[in-house]
């Protein structure tokens, strides 16, 4: 399956993975700077992002989008990357250190946390009960007509919520409106949360996740709005655990849950900081 991506500059590669309700071009700030920095950088679309990108097998599991990263790591010729994840990118690059760790030269997160804490906050946690809200949504038949009724409404409302005082602009907005308004993608990315609370049927696919959600061992970097009303801060307390190596924590004043966005310097500058340290 040939994947969209964009890329600019050359040098050691670095992959930005972006999350929900967004698209690759959101990462273009970061892509330039880290150009401009030496790397080349490269964001694809994740799978069922385009048409025609559906999941081959059907699978939107962490390993599988965790696995498509390894992939295309290799499709582009490089023995090991950077590995850059916001969202459900995030959950993506967390997946492909765990199950490759010679792959991955250092993992950069934002916005969702790794490790077991997340899923009992779904369980436990009303606070996040509440700012998850839609990920139950997102398990009836009516999310796919909700999401796109009135010109997309609904991912206008999740940005607003989610990064408070934050704009796209109306050219962006559009573009990103588009990525949903193609045939076939917003079916397919309901994907990723309809199959988030259930385990596989199949016992290779069980393993497979069991591998993905293990410990990582390359340095890696986790950067969360300090006002995200997506995912609470307070979640990513605790991830040290299952980091072996080295985990950097930072919480970035005045931003939200598109934290790369809303203060693109500060967190460009920690990422380079990182990737070059």
């Amino acid at each position: 399956m040939e994947v969209p991506i964009l890329e600019v500059g050359s040098g050691p590669l670095v992959l930005c993975l972006h999350g929900f309700p967004d698209h690759a071009a959101s990462w273009t700030g970061l892509l330039n700077r880290l150009a401009r920095e030496g790397y080349w950088a490269v964001a694809p679309a994740l799978r069922g992002y385009w048409p025609g990108g559906a999941a081959p097998d059907g699978s939107y599991r962490p390993f599988s989008t965790g696995q498509d990263a390894l992939a295309l790591i290799e499709a582009l010729g490089r023995e090991q990357a950077d590995l850059i994840g916001h969202d459900l990118g995030a959950v993506a690059a967390y997946a492909a250190a765990s199950l490759d760790s010679t792959r991955v030269r250092r993992l950069v997160g934002m916005a969702v946390p790794y490790g077991p804490q997340l899923g009992t906050a779904f369980v436990t946690d009303g606070d996040q009960q509440r700012r998850s809200w839609y990920m139950y949504f997102f398990q009836t038949p009516i999310a796919e007509a909700a999401v796109a009724f009135d010109d997309f409404a609904f991912i206008d409302r999740l940005w607003r919520e989610w990064s408070p005082g934050y704009e796209l602009s109306e050219v962006e907005r559009a573009a990103l409106k588009e990525t949903f308004r193609a045939p076939g993608v917003l079916r397919e990315t309901l994907g990723f949360y309809r199959q988030l609370f259930t385990p596989p049927a199949d016992e290779a696919a069980r393993i497979m996740q069991a591998r993905a959600s293990g410990a990582i061992t390359i340095p890696s970097l986790y950067l969360h709005g300090a006002d995200d009303n997506c995912m609470s801060v307070e979640l990513s307390e605790g991830m040290d655990a299952l980091f072996t190596n080295s985990l950097e924590r930072v919480v970035v004043p005045d931003a939200g849950h598109f934290l790369h966005l809303e203060q693109p310097k500060p967190v460009a500058d920690h990422i380079l900081g990182f990737l070059n340290g």
